[in-house]
């Protein structure tokens, strides 16, 4: 099985990929972050003097690919997440599960300015992440195919599971 898991930056989406693969102890999982397949740093493009991690042209979309593909072969379940993880039709395709996490921009603004894991990001680059996530990691509102989760509180993982089998 392959699952796909988008949603916003601090969203939650790497933490419920780390709670499904806790929930199958009995099942070889493996997770995909999205942000493994960002381009070298020489080669990323840049808005204003800081490096652009938030549009596609920043992910290499065919190494993703090939490693779900190369995963799909060894693992039971195969989770790849990230915020343009949807962007990819031909990664949408292999998704047998599509999770999509969803935030207010307030959560979001929220949880980014207290992020500090690269560092603290100036309000102008938290803007434009979301205004990237709003262009390249929304789902199309009208595809039911995708289970939405409420990330601004408790997510229910007995949901998330029951979905999933």
């Amino acid at each position: 099985m392959i699952i796909g898991i988008g949603g916003a930056s601090t969203s939650g989406k790497s933490w419920l990929a780390t709670k499904i693969k806790a929930i199958n102890p009995d099942k070889k999982v493996k997770i995909l972050c999205q942000d493994d397949f960002v381009l070298a740093s020489s080669q990323l493009p840049k808005i204003k003097d800081h490096i652009d991690w938030e549009i596609p042209e920043s992910i290499n979309f065919d190494r993703f690919l090939e490693a779900v593909l190369r995963c799909y072969i060894g693992y039971d379940i195969v989770i790849a997440e990230g915020l343009m993880v949807y962007h990819d039709l031909r990664l949408v395709r292999l998704f047998d599960k599509k999770l999509f996490i969803e935030i207010t921009k307030e959560t979001f603004f929220k949880r980014k300015a207290e992020d500090l894991r690269w560092g603290r990001e100036p309000d102008w680059y938290i803007k434009h992440i979301w205004d990237s996530y709003l262009v390249y990691g929304k789902i199309p509102e009208s595809d039911d195919s995708y289970f939405k989760i409420n990330g601004d509180g408790l997510i229910d993982l007995k949901k998330i599971y029951d979905f999933i089998q």
